[in-house]
């Protein structure tokens, strides 16, 4: 990968970052527990209870993506970086520059996820 690609896939992932750690400040703000004297009806309260558990996976998705993300932007100095870890081909770089976390090549990850 060129000098130019890894500075412009650096940048993206570090917008990545910003984007990811702001997505889970919000979540954060969505899980907080709903106390029992809050004077919303029965099938609302139900809604929130339900609402919160999928807030709270949708937080430890954004925490495993930032984990990834960060990862990433480590291993851009890498000489191996952006190579498919299971068939250590070249990732293109516009597969990268979507999903910069990515360490499979399209073919790879759609033998793996079947």
């Amino acid at each position: 990968m060129e000098k130019k690609q890894k500075e412009k896939l650096g940048n993206v992932i570090r917008e990545k970052i910003k984007v990811q750690k702001k997505n889970m400040i919000s979540y954060k703000e969505l899980i907080k527990p709903i106390p029992p004297d809050n004077a919303i009806g029965r099938l609302t309260r139900m809604e929130a209870i339900s609402n919160k558990s999928i807030n709270e996976a949708a937080l430890d998705e954004a925490k495993h993506t930032l984990s990834r993300l960060e990862r990433a932007l480590k291993m851009t100095d890498d000489p191996d970086f952006g190579l498919c870890r299971v068939c250590e081909e070249m990732i293109p770089f516009a597969r990268l520059m979507i999903m910069p976390e990515s360490d499979l090549c399209v073919q790879c990850a759609e033998k793996l996820t079947g």
